[in-house]
């Protein structure tokens, strides 16, 4: 078999009809929000692969779990106070209407993941109010189908990657026959970039960690998005095939000290033709093209 996929429409993520993404960012505390929302519920999956993660309601994601459909995901900035953007995110859905119907309240499901950016140099001293519920409402209220900006901008705008400036990246491939596949990564890792993703070359045998010394203060954390209609397991399957982008993007990677994880999410909009495992097999390896090419765009795009 032999597949060739070229960029999408907008080579974004928001190439994937029916996803809409919305930024925020505090310029005084140096950390921002993405929020992740479709327009109507889809499944997700989720791979964790860091040793030092941060996240909210994965378990949901749980092929075994009753929850079939999620309404949202949010990307942090923050460490564990950024987890408080998915309480902004969910309010912001919940009051719209959006949501499993639970007693007076729609109950949405919005899974969440964190990176550590808390020694950045930013204005930290929030006292017992952190921006990052106004930010994942902000983030929310913010969200479009418009193209996705890389760079210094959402959970990417105060993070590093090794000794520069990581971000935010996206990036879409789209084969012939109409599968669409995208991604999009904050990038703050121990690691500088590879020669893949327009860094130095690797020359194996040797280590550099800039960033070493702080735990948990390392992550990338990321989202696959496909029009491929699949279930939650096979969404599992995408997020594990596409952490091999990060690999090769990043270096090191999946240390004790990272929470890296993916997230992947189908919108169901083009039917599963064929075999199954075959597709997954073509589909996972373009979700790692575009995590690599992301990843680059990121460190490229960011503020210096």
């Amino acid at each position: 078999m032999h597949i060739t996929a070229k960029p999408g429409p907008s080579d974004s993520f928001t190439d994937i009809r029916g996803i809409r993404v919305g930024q925020a960012a505090c310029r005084t505390a140096k950390t921002g929000v993405t929020v992740i929302l479709p327009d109507a519920p889809v499944a997700m999956g989720v791979d964790v692969r860091g040793g030092g993660p941060g996240t909210r309601d994965t378990d949901a994601l749980n092929p075994e779990c009753l929850v079939e459909k999620v309404h949202g995901l949010v990307l942090s900035g923050g460490s564990v106070f950024g987890l408080a953007a998915a309480d902004g995110a969910t309010s912001f859905l919940s009051e719209k209407g959006i949501g499993l119907p639970l007693g007076p309240h729609a109950v949405p499901v919005v899974p969440s993941a964190i990176l550590f950016d808390l020694m950045n140099g930013g204005d930290k001293a929030w006292g017992d109010t952190p921006p990052y519920r106004q930010l994942g409402i902000d983030a929310a209220k913010a969200a479009t189908h418009d193209p996705v900006a890389s760079g210094s901008v959402g959970a990417g705008y105060g993070a590093l990657c090794g000794g520069e400036a990581g971000g935010l990246g996206t990036a879409s491939l789209q084969t012939d026959d109409g599968i669409c596949v995208a991604a999009l990564v904050a990038v703050n890792s121990f690691g500088p970039r590879t020669d893949i993703a327009g860094g130095e070359a690797v020359e194996h045998g040797h280590v550099s960690l800039p960033k070493l010394g702080f735990i948990g203060a390392n992550t990338t954390i990321a989202a696959i998005a496909t029009n491929l209609d699949l279930d939650k397991a096979a969404c599992k399957r995408l997020a594990i095939m596409g952490h091999d982008g990060l690999a090769r993007a990043i270096r090191p990677l999946h240390t004790p000290f990272d929470g890296d994880t993916v997230f992947a999410l189908s919108s169901g909009a083009k039917k599963l033709d064929g075999d199954k495992a075959k597709t997954l097999a073509v589909v996972g390896t373009l979700a790692a093209d575009c995590l690599a090419i992301a990843v680059k765009r990121a460190v490229e795009n960011a503020d210096r």
